[in-house]
């Protein structure tokens, strides 16, 4: 039985001393035993809902790491937060709240742990921004904490091939362009998403949840078993037992997220040929931490970086495919064995990267991840942009493309709706550069995913004639000459806001430059001429986020991170 000395805890000031009385009077209330309350409070969140099928197994996932908190001297306290699903929230008007709903992920977690004095944390999560989302309220609060990703969907069946909600998508512009009936739609969208858990391509959420085990937040394994499969169970059980380990040990979350840290996931994200939007992400964890890691340190690493994991939208595979080989222990062994990552990171393990991973074996009677020595491409599958049309930088996936360099015209839409619409209609030319802006951070407001217009011009045919460039962002299901994140936003005054139709535009993948054919005196007038713009939003949430938001290449933080922090609540 452990014993534990609640003097340096947070969780003295709700459970110790006589003016606690009415603090523990609610415990009781809760039907806590004297000696559960006397234990250390581990807030065990979630994003469970009913919104989709992302997270819908995280209740029963969160019910196991309680059981593994409470069986090691733990006294765990479950909470969930918001999420909103990508999926769902795509091609329209709520994707504004995606983005947005990461900082409120985060924010609400603070909120619960400050409010309550919660000693430690679980976090459970499924969907695109919430993975992020509770990595960073672990980071900011820097009490012991473990990640867990609630599991990817199992793959659909659709005539003798695997298919995901990304083959739907394209399928709508394969509808819009007459290459697909209604019925065959409709039988698609019916087997496209067979189960729970999060969308099955080296999306966002897989992403992320790669990116948990490769920086040390997650236990090794715990990102690649299905969300269906009951191992996740196990996994669960034993994250509850990790925090307690983490809480006698006190290894905290900023002891593992270091700078070299930070390079081990950004060089997973390369590998695997994952979403662009970690290109946002990381930077935006690394804030928590205090730690400069922009969109240009991520884009160097994975300039370095080669291509091994053959995963959709770019390659073959999806997440259940590289859990049956090993999961991502197997990426991070074929990436440590090369020279590519940094072995000596500790994990919350307690061990390093490379004691973690001493007795995993690459195996070779697999096609899914290539040995180093004889990557799918030599550099990553996912390549940082710079230029005069964004000085701050862009982002775009290359993994699966064959054509890296691109030059067109112009055609500019001052929002995603136009732009869809003129896609629908086949308003649009091969050698066109489509131009989506005003969806930036603080114009959108909230940086809204392109990818119902990116996936219906992939879905007539045209993935491969036309660009698209926006100062919003892009799905992870996102293939096809997409760059996004391009800075500075419009709205803003960036470069992106100045286009005309015609300007000719040169894009190249190869040498992470993208420019628009214009001196910087022209660049100058049109900017004299350029006059801000007022959005639909002037209340609520989304408003109050344009009023903080900043730039894309910063990870598009709403508040100074820790650089600037006077206190840790760790440390209350």
């Amino acid at each position: 039985m452990t014993k534990w000395d609640k003097s340096k805890l947070p969780s003295r000031h709700v459970s110790v001393g006589p003016e606690r009385a009415p603090h523990r009077s609610y415990y009781y209330a809760m039907g806590m035993t004297e000696e559960e309350i006397a234990q250390p409070l581990v807030g065990v969140v979630t994003t469970w809902n009913e919104a989709a099928p992302c997270n819908i197994t995280l209740d029963r996932q969160a019910q196991a790491a309680k059981k593994g908190v409470a069986d090691h001297a733990g006294s765990p306290r479950e909470f969930t937060t918001i999420t909103v699903t990508d999926g769902i929230a795509m091609g329209h008007q709520g994707m504004k709240s995606s983005l947005v709903s990461r900082e409120i992920i985060a924010d609400s977690i603070e909120l619960t742990m400050r409010g309550h004095c919660y000693d430690a944390m679980v976090g459970l999560a499924g969907c695109d921004k919430s993975l992020p989302g509770v990595m960073m309220a672990m980071a900011r609060l820097n009490v012991p904490s473990v990640f867990m990703y609630g599991g990817s969907i199992l793959p659909g069946r659709f005539r003798d091939r695997d298919v995901t909600v990304q083959d739907v998508f394209e399928a709508v512009g394969a509808h819009a362009a007459g290459n697909m009936s209604e019925e065959d739609l409709f039988e698609l969208e019916c087997v496209a998403c067979p189960s729970a858990g999060s969308c099955g391509g080296q999306f966002t959420a897989n992403t992320m949840a790669c990116v948990s085990e490769a920086i040390g937040l997650a236990i090794p394994g715990s990102a690649g078993a299905p969300a269906p499969y009951e191992t996740r169970d196990e996994y669960a059980y034993h994250s509850g037992r990790m925090v307690m380990e983490l809480l006698k040990t006190g290894l905290r979350p900023r002891d593992i997220l270091t700078r070299k840290a930070f390079e081990n996931a950004a060089t997973v994200v390369a590998a695997s040929g994952g979403s662009t939007n970690a290109g946002l992400h990381l930077p935006a964890l690394a804030a928590e931490c205090g730690i400069e890691f922009d969109l240009h340190d991520v884009a160097e690493i994975f300039k370095r970086t080669p291509y091994i994991a053959d995963l959709k939208p770019g390659g073959k595979f999806v997440a259940k495919d590289m859990f049956e080989i090993g999961g991502v222990p197997v990426l991070l062994k074929a990436l440590l064995d090369g020279g590519f990552i940094h072995g000596d990171c500790i994990t919350v393990s307690g061990k390093t990267m490379a004691e973690n991973l001493a007795d995993v074996e690459f195996p070779t009677d697999q096609v899914v991840v290539y040995p180093v020595t004889n990557p799918l491409s030599p550099t990553g599958g996912v390549v940082g942009l710079r230029g005069n049309l964004a000085p701050e930088g862009a982002i775009v996936k290359v993994a699966g493309m064959k054509n890296l360099v691109f030059t067109g015209t112009a055609r500019c839409f001052d929002c995603e709706e136009d732009a869809f619409s003129a896609v629908e209609r086949r308003d649009y030319k091969e050698g066109e550069v489509l131009v989506i802006r005003y969806e930036g951070p603080k114009g959108g407001p909230g940086m809204r995913e392109m990818l119902a217009t990116t996936a219906a011009i992939y879905g007539q045919g045209m993935g491969d004639k036309v660009a698209l460039i926006t100062d919003g962002r892009f799905s992870g299901a996102t293939r096809g000459f997409c760059i996004g994140h391009v800075g500075p936003e419009a709205a803003v005054g960036g470069p992106i806001g100045l286009l005309k139709d015609g300007d000719s535009i040169t894009i190249d993948a190869d040498q992470g430059t993208i420019t628009v054919d214009l001196s910087d005196a022209e660049l100058e007038a049109r900017r004299k001429e350029w006059k801000p713009r007022e959005t639909d939003y002037q209340s609520g949430t989304l408003w109050k986020y344009a009023q903080t938001v900043g730039s894309a290449e910063k990870g598009a933080v709403t508040h100074p991170g820790a650089k600037a922090e006077k206190h840790v609540y760790a440390d209350i």
